[in-house]
């Protein structure tokens, strides 16, 4: 399906864009398109790849007049621009909700009016029960991707879908980089909390949970990957023990809108999901506005369901957790520096 197609990354110069372009580079996509304000990062790339398939695109999400821009033609998108440090949403609540929220409604919206073929949004577990400005503003975004594909129908030249993961290991501004920084400084590795969980899962992760929703989605699914968590200690454990480092471990306590774990499924979305072994399919709610009827029919083995969270999934031992650290380039790359 990607033959001779014409490729769209909003955020593309983050860990995720990369990821994506570089795992298309070398196919038949007939061309990437790069959409991002950062124009340093645009040029180091530009610079590196020198590919004549990638273009570049100088915009935000927040203009629609950019997206729309860089829309023509387009058959694809991917949609990862987003502010994604919780600390930082936290202290600038409106700036979350300019990119995470309107900015995610200006690429469904020019999507749509160009009749792009599929436009995939990207979410984060963090969005199920928010207690943080992140999680909410990509809940709201999960919300407006689901309500566009309600009012746009199966009959739709456009498909819109989305995927929500968990934390995606060394990915920038993640907890792995600081770990292994703070071991060639010689500093201690600051832990939160050492009974914090969190779901891991690579960039290839990532990148393979979009292209199955890409190829599988129907309008207004939201897909999940199954995936394994360990304590944010054995994390710090793991990468001490791989860097062979006697740094010690501090706990420093729970930073603005932290959880103690993440939940990538609710107990609802588990009731009406669709288990395709490594993925879930959280389909629509595509109820009308009728409310009579909500209060007549319930379901009752709702009463019987957990959700699906990082404090009940399969927990990694230090040792599952080096063995899956080692896959990274990033890893590789600092232990050999």
């Amino acid at each position: 399906m990607f033959a001779g197609k014409t490729m769209l990354i909003t955020g593309g110069t983050g860990s995720f864009g990369n990821s994506v372009l570089r795992r298309f580079l070398d196919t038949e996509v007939k061309e990437i398109r790069i959409f991002s304000r950062d124009e340093k990062k645009q040029e180091d790339m530009r610079i590196e790849l020198n590919n004549p398939k990638v273009k570049f695109y100088i915009g935000d999400v927040r203009d629609y007049d950019s997206l729309n821009f860089a829309m023509n033609g387009v058959d694809l998108i991917f949609h990862a621009a987003a502010l994604k440090q919780v600390p930082s949403c936290e202290f600038y609540p409106m700036e979350a909700v300019r990119t995470n929220i309107i900015g995610a409604e200006n690429v469904l919206n020019t999507g749509l009016a160009h009749g792009v073929q599929r436009v995939i949004v990207l979410s984060t577990d963090k969005a199920v029960y928010p207690i943080n400005v992140m999680g909410m503003s990509k809940a709201l975004m999960e919300k407006l991707m689901v309500a566009k594909a309600r009012t746009e129908g199966e009959e739709s030249r456009t498909v819109l879908c989305g995927t929500r993961y968990g934390n995606v290991m060394a990915s920038r501004g993640s907890v792995i980089p600081l770990f292994v920084k703070q071991i060639k400084e010689g500093k201690a590795l600051t832990v939160t909390d050492p009974n914090m969980t969190r779901f891991l899962m690579s960039l290839d992760d990532a990148v393979d949970l979009v292209i199955y929703a890409f190829q599988y989605a129907r309008q207004g699914d939201i897909f999940v990957q199954k995936a394994p968590a360990c304590t944010i200690n054995d994390l710090a454990v793991a990468v001490k023990e791989l860097f062979k480092s006697d740094s010690e471990i501090k706990v420093i306590g729970t930073r603005h809108g932290e959880k103690l774990y993440e939940t990538l499924l609710t107990r609802e979305e588990l009731a009406k999901a669709e288990d395709l072994g490594d993925y879930y399919r959280i389909v629509p709610d595509d109820r009308d506005l009728n409310y009579n009827k909500y209060f007549t029919e319930g379901v009752q083995q709702l009463s019987l369901l957990d959700d699906y969270n990082s404090h009940n999934t399969r927990r990694l031992t230090v040792d599952e957790v080096k063995d899956k650290l080692l896959k990274l380039d990033y890893i590789q790359q600092e232990l050999a520096s």
